[in-house]
């Protein structure tokens, strides 16, 4: 122990939130130094990563959707859980290379954030992947207990703090008090099933087939989960389903954020059923304190007034809510010698 915090100053360790839509990289004392897509571009058929193993994050997320016969865009996590192993690995072992480079002979120590309710054989999967894209050490921290210290709530006092992470696979909802959650929900409905459900919409009322990258364009211009300002429209372009020709059409935000009702009110579902399970003096704090957003999914418009008025408390947004779990994953860097023991690691047999 005493050898590994001593070659922890020599080494470039990093807290990695491994997203199902981005990957961030934080080093210690540097702050985030990566942000970029999980998506990976391989030959078709097999696992190898085109480019020499450099066709990965925002160079791979240019193609998906657009790739020819011969080669596949494939974003190796699926509601913030590996789907493609091999490909996950690549993945880390890109970004780990990306950020380590030629500064020390060591291999680092990693932090991963993980959603909280992912099971044992998930947990050894990231664990495996770490230690073989070229970790020294790998550690496990759940979601929204870094996504709470990110966000600079007082977890580590005798006093409830909430956070709803909205990501891009999950939604983890969490009540923390002396360093630990207390009460904890995770679903696997989050930013990818509000693009979902905005090309569900364009089909049913469209018949027009619109790929996820114009999905997201969308939710981010216009989506709202409750009025917020002006109204506004939008050209959508896309494949006719019809006559499968190329067109084009106007959508407003209001019917957007119709198509966004049913994801948007699994999360607000999700967060009451949380607040329920909370104990009588934690519900007592949050009353004082409130709930705080973070994710990139916290991002659409009125979604603090959503939750707000499903809860009757104050809702607001984290500072940067879209590194909030990365930074968190930094001060956990900073303190793993006092927090070693509240996390798992490679060293714990799940």
């Amino acid at each position: 122990m005493l050898f590994d915090s001593i070659l922890g100053h020599f080494s470039t360790d990093m807290g990695i939130d491994l997203g199902t839509c981005n990957t961030l990289v934080c080093v210690r004392g540097e702050g985030i130094v990566l942000n970029e897509p999980s998506v990976v571009a391989v030959k078709r058929g097999t696992n190898q990563v085109l480019d020499n193993g450099n066709a990965v994050g925002l160079v791979a997320k240019q193609m998906l959707g657009k790739t020819p016969g011969s080669i596949t865009a494939i974003r190796p996590l699926k509601d913030g859980v590996i789907a493609d192993f091999d490909i996950t690995e690549a993945m880390l072992s890109y970004f780990i290379r990306k950020v380590h480079g030629r500064r020390s002979f060591l291999k680092p120590r990693v932090v991963i954030a993980i959603p909280s309710g992912i099971t044992a054989v998930e947990k050894r999967a990231v664990l495996n992947s770490a230690e073989r894209a070229g970790a020294r050490r790998c550690y496990l921290v759940e979601e929204p207990k870094a996504a709470a210290i990110g966000a600079l709530l007082p977890i580590t006092e005798p006093t409830g703090s909430m956070i709803v992470d909205i990501g891009g696979g999950t939604t983890e909802v969490a009540i923390l008090t002396l360093a630990d959650i207390s009460v904890c929900e995770s679903i696997r409905v989050a930013g990818d099933d509000m693009d979902e459900a905005i090309i569900n919409h364009m089909k049913r009322t469209y018949n027009l087939m619109i790929g996820e990258q114009t999905a997201e364009r969308v939710k981010i211009e216009i989506g709202s989960a409750y009025p917020v300002g002006e109204e506004q429209t939008m050209e959508v372009r896309g494949r006719d389903m019809i006559s499968g020709l190329p067109r084009k059409t106007i959508v407003s935000s209001e019917e957007i954020r119709e198509a966004l009702k049913e994801p948007v009110g699994q999360i607000v579902e999700t967060v009451t059923r949380t607040l329920e399970k909370a104990e009588p003096e934690l519900a007592a704090d949050l009353v004082d304190h409130g709930i705080v957003l973070a994710g990139g999914g916290a991002l659409l418009r009125g979604m603090n007034r959503v939750l707000a008025n499903a809860t009757g408390l104050d809702c607001r947004l984290a500072d940067d809510p879209l590194t909030c779990v990365a930074r968190g994953t930094a001060v956990y860097l900073e303190n793993i010698d006092d927090w070693r023991d509240t996390m798992e690691s490679d060293e714990d047999e799940l």
